[in-house]
């Protein structure tokens, strides 16, 4: 019985995270300039708000389900997109 609460605790915990992540990165493609995404040759801005939004109402609706399209969501953001915008701006490390 034990195992189970320990299960329900990390599958909690990597909601939190994996909503946190979502959030950062929704927040970060609102603040960043529309035509850097055109210029990077990525989806518009729109369009990545709408993705990452949804995929944030989806894992707070859906669970564990939602939990990974919003992962997935968020880490295809954040692993390409961000970079390739960054670059285009000149804010790259």
């Amino acid at each position: 019985m034990e195992l189970q609460g320990l299960v329900g605790y990390v599958l909690f915990a990597l909601q939190i995270g994996v909503l946190v992540t979502t959030a950062y990165a929704f927040v970060h493609a609102a603040i960043q300039r529309p035509d850097a995404y055109t210029a990077a040759e990525k989806l518009t801005k729109p369009v990545w708000l709408v993705i990452l939004g949804v995929a944030g109402l989806l894992a707070l609706v859906l669970g564990i389900t939602g939990v990974a399209i919003s992962a997935v969501a968020a880490g295809v953001y954040l692993v390409d997109v961000r970079p390739k915008i960054l670059e285009v701006q000149g804010k790259s490390r």
